[in-house]
This record gives C-alpha cells, sequence and structure tokens, in this order.
C-alpha cells in the first residue's frame, strides 16, 4: 500500500483493479512475446499526449521486432489516484504490469514494497545509459545504489504570468520579482485593478497531491536557506523550522487576503488540469507557479489550442525569500520507465524500455510533452532547441534546480506537508500550529533521532 495515504488505498483497491481491466484491450496477460505497459492517462479526455506517444512506439516496436507486442495498459486518473492504483497492480502477479512509468518521488518508496526490479544488469551493457545526466540518473537511484528505471525526462518550475492582465494592473509585463513580497504585492495590484480575475494560484492541500508540495510549498521553503527540508550530511529530517513557518505564512496569506482561488477549486485534485486548459488560456489566472510543460496544452495539436499564448504568456524565476543568493528557486523531478518486480519476461520489458530510448524515439517524447532533455543527445538537438517557446528559459534554470530527498519515506513526509497546507488554506490553522503539527507527524514517520530542529 502506498504509505502516504493507506485509508484511501483501501478504498481504491477494486476500482484499481476495474480501472486497469477495463483500460487494457485484447489477450496478452500469460504471453510470453507480450509486454504489458502502465501508465498514466489524463482526466481530460483531450489529453493523449501520452497515448498518442505510445501508440507510435507500439507501431514501430512491432514492426521491427516481429512476433512481440506491447500491450498498453491507461490508467486514467488523477494524480495521486494514478500512484495508489499503480501500486495495486503491483502487489499482484496477476495484474503486475511488465513496465511501469514511475515518479521518481516514489522509486525508494516502491522499491521497499518490492514492486520495482533493479536493472544494473541491462545497463551495464547499455551504451545509451552514458547519454544522460548524472543528476537524472541519480533520481532513478535507490538507497541500496542500485538503479531501478530509466529517466524520460526532468522538468522545472518558475512563475507563468498574463501579460495582458499585468498591463490592466500596472504591473511591468517584463516582471521580475526579486522577493516573496513582490510576488505577493504584483498579486494585490491584480486583485485591486482587475476584478473576476485570480491574481495568484499555488498548489496547495492534498487534493492537489505531490504538486502542492513540490510546485508550491518546496518552492518557496527552498528558498529560505540551505537544506530546508532534509540533511544529508547528518541524515535527518528538518523540523518545522522559522523557514517551514514563514513558507506556510506564504500559502496562509494568499488564501486568507483571497489572492488565489477559492479553496473549494485549489484543493479539487483535477486543479492542475484546469490551470492548463481553462483558468489561463481563458484569462481568468494572472499568476501560476507551475512547470515548464504548460505550453504543450496550448500548440495547435495539444488539449487547448491558444494561438495567442507566446504573446500573451510571460515566464520569470521564482525568488528566494528575500532575494539571497542564487537569487531563484526551481525544483525538479521526472519519471521513469521501470520493471515490475513481479514480471516474468524481463528481458523483453528491457528491451521495451531500450526502445523508447532510441535517439529518434526520446527525442520525439521530450518535444511532445514539453519535457526538459536529460540525454545530452537530445538536448544539443535542434529539434529540442526549436521545440517550445522557453525551452532555453526552463533548461537554464536547471543550474540552481534542487531535487526533493530521494528516500522510502519521502512521501509519506509530502503528504504530511500537504495537509498542513490544507489546514491553512482553509483557516483551521495559523503557520504556527500547522507547523507543529507537521513536527508531530514528521516524528512519527521517521523517529526522534531522525529530526533536527533549526
Amino acid at each position: 500500500m502506498r504509505p502516504t495515504t493507506p485509508v484511501r488505498l483501501i478504498a481504491l483497491t477494486a476500482l484499481a483493479a476495474t480501472s486497469v481491466v477495463a483500460c487494457g484491450s485484447g489477450s496478452g496477460d500469460d504471453d510470453p512475446d507480450t509486454v504489458k505497459v502502465a501508465y498514466q492517462r489524463s482526466t481530460d479526455n483531450k489529453v493523449r499526449i501520452m497515448d498518442t506517444y505510445l501508440a507510435m512506439v507500439k507501431r514501430r516496436f512491432e514492426q521491427e521486432n516481429p512476433g512481440k507486442k506491447l500491450r498498453l495498459l491507461p490508467v486514467q486518473a488523477s494524480l495521486e489516484d494514478y500512484y495508489a492504483k499503480i501500486q495495486q497492480m503491483m502487489r499482484s502477479a496477476k495484474t503486475a504490469p511488465d513496465v511501469v512509468r514511475e515518479d521518481t518521488f516514489l522509486i525508494n518508496s516502491d522499491i521497499t514494497s518490492g514492486y520495482l526490479r533493479p536493472l544494473d544488469d541491462k545497463l551495464a551493457g547499455w551504451k545509451d545509459w552514458d547519454r544522460f545526466v548524472p543528476a537524472a540518473k541519480a533520481s532513478a537511484r535507490g538507497v541500496d545504489g542500485k538503479t531501478y528505471g530509466v529517466p524520460d525526462g526532468t522538468d522545472t518550475r518558475a512563475l507563468w504570468f498574463n501579460k495582458e492582465i499585468f498591463a490592466k494592473a500596472g504591473l511591468p509585463t517584463d516582471w521580475r520579482p526579486r522577493t516573496w513580497n513582490d510576488v505577493l504585492d504584483a498579486a494585490r495590484a491584480v486583485k485591486r485593478a482587475v476584478p473576476g480575475v485570480v491574481p495568484l494560484n499555488v498548489y496547495t492541500g492534498k487534493g492537489a497531491g505531490e504538486a502542492a508540495t513540490m510546485q508550491g510549498f518546496e518552492m518557496l521553503l527552498y528558498g529560505t536557506g540551505p537544506d530546508p527540508l532534509y540533511v544529508p550530511a547528518s541524515r535527518k529530517w528538518v523540523a518545522g523550522s522559522k523557514g517551514f513557518r514563514d513558507s506556510l505564512e506564504f500559502v496562509r496569506t494568499v488564501y486568507a487576503e483571497k489572492l488565489g482561488p477559492e479553496p473549494s477549486d485549489a484543493l479539487d485534485p483535477n486543479i492542475s488540469t484546469h490551470v492548463a486548459t481553462d483558468w489561463l488560456p481563458a484569462g481568468k489566472l494572472a499568476i501560476d507557479l507551475d512547470g515548464n510543460w504548460l505550453g504543450k496544452y496550448w500548440t495547435a495539436s495539444g488539449a487547448k489550442p491558444w494561438p495567442r499564448w507566446t504573446a500573451v504568456m510571460g515566464r520569470t524565476a521564482f525568488p528566494t525569500q528575500n532575494g539571497g543568493d542564487p537569487g531563484r528557486v526551481s525544483l525538479s523531478g521526472g519519471w521513469t520507465w521501470s520493471i515490475g518486480a513481479k514480471s516474468a519476461k524481463a528481458d523483453l520489458a528491457w528491451r521495451a524500455i531500450a526502445f523508447m530510448q532510441t535517439p529518434d524515439n526520446a527525442t520525439e517524447w521530450t518535444v511532445r510533452d514539453g519535457q526538459i532533455a536529460v540525454r545530452d543527445d537530445v538536448a544539443a538537438s535542434a529539434k529540442y532547441r526549436s521545440s517550445m517557446p522557453g525551452v532555453g528559459f526552463f533548461t537554464d534554470l536547471v543550474k540552481d534546480t534542487h531535487w526533493r530527498p530521494a528516500l522510502p519515506v519521502y512521501p509519506r513526509v509530502s503528504n504530511a506537508i500537504q495537509e498542513a497546507m490544507e489546514s491553512v488554506t482553509t483557516g483551521d490553522a495559523d503557520a504556527a500550529k500547522a507547523a507543529r503539527g507537521y513536527d508531530e507527524r514528521l516524528r512519527s514517520i521517521v523517529g526522534g533521532p531522525g529530526v533536527t530542529t533549526r
């Protein structure tokens, strides 16, 4: 079971199996020549980027490997429900996929649960592995030192802002905030001058799940000082520090001053879809703390074609709390293709993963999904460098980015952060009370000796 939401997982058990079986078609469960590939399908029926990419891969793979088949198992669910359903699938040999798309923040948790197979024996003879940047390789590595996935891209995060709304609010269209207060002041200016528009979106609460932790809270926390969440040198997690409280206070301010969405909208599990395919294209949202991938929704082939987006939307780095070095913050994550521990077809499953990562296929995926390249040959390709307006800006942020602690307990720590965020979003707690609640959860998760205070 997924450690972050155990009660919810029990309720989802039947739904998980039903959803997956319904998604697959045809036979092949026990066929030694068929590889089952599980992945998340967007809850927005207009978003089929992964589906169309994998359909292309399936066609090419089967053409080049006569007699071998890929059976695609899309799991249509919100991100948090996808995590739950995939983990439920991997518990049983009857439902376990051969190849599964894994969020890197869950790698160590799923290793501990015995869901994934190490790939070191496969990687040892694969020349393409040298093409991957070290940070991407590390994101797929377990605490045991073995590698459990092949990354297919990474991401960075920053502020997106609507230049037309900014002009109405008297704000500069080349906006470059230096501090958190600069961000809040811009949102306040929008609220005063442009009624009916949500000034600022910061993902929050359990509904948004890891997006709340990573795109919201950690973008704040990592601008407050070094190692604000986990200290590698001492192998200890940091209790609710001043930086932690200040980050919660920022979130509380956004919602208490009605600078953000209504709490009911902010806590909706599908908020990220609403932001990308409705609020931003429709001019309903002025500032969004979000990822590099948004542009993929607005291209001619995207879920919400928006021809004017390159002229309307600006991008700027999210600042550190008080403008301290390096002056900007980003978080990076990503996904991998992994082999399920219960797969009886590891050799064929590996052949499928390696096929996804031919230079042509790797470039195709990176461009289609608006990813930041993790392979040097993809990053150097003209197709990638010209693929999306702003790709250079977001790629440059990798120099100052941060990575989440890749430890088995991280999903539970993340869930505790989401609970603290939700309590200040709804007004049930102030920042100090929410931080104390987080401290208690953290100590129960990792034990007192595994916690340090600042």
